[in-house]
């Protein structure tokens, strides 16, 4: 009951404001580019500590995060949101993680497996690991 009639709610806007959907559709398009970047800056923001290193602090937690979600296959909160956007703008939105929807169609030709997802967070721990390693021998070489 509730869920219709907010669905009644969002088709009275629609019709009182025809900008709202374009309105929605771009705040569904700026959140996927930022969760793009986050997804990009999880996997190589070892790089950009190696230049700022005061970016560990938001890395580090960062980086925990994407493997979290991969290995456990949570949804990250950033989709919903994206996909209520969508939807609040006219679209039909989508099923599934971000991963699945936009970045596994491109890397791989099968769905999303519990397989792929813990291969996708050893392809986003091992570089930053390696990249980490490489800076602590370093701080440590400079410190003695």
């Amino acid at each position: 009951m509730a869920a219709q009639s907010s669905r009644l709610a969002v088709r009275a806007l629609r019709a009182e404001n025809g900008a709202m959907p374009g309105f929605y559709r771009l705040a569904a398009d700026l959140l996927l580019i930022a969760h793009l970047g986050f997804v990009a800056f999880v996997v190589f923001g070892a790089l950009l500590v190696r230049r700022w290193h005061w970016l560990v602090a938001l890395h580090l937690p960062a980086l925990l995060w994407g493997i979290y979600t991969e290995l456990f296959g949570v949804l990250c909160p950033l989709t919903p949101i994206e996909v209520h956007l969508r939807q609040l703008a006219g679209e039909a939105g989508y099923t599934g993680d971000f991963v699945t929807h936009y970045l596994l169609p491109v890397l791989y030709p099968a769905d999303l497996t519990r397989t792929v997802q813990f291969w996708l967070a050893v392809a986003a721990a091992i570089p930053n690991l390696l990249i980490y390693g490489l800076l602590l021998m370093k701080g440590r070489r400079s410190a003695g």
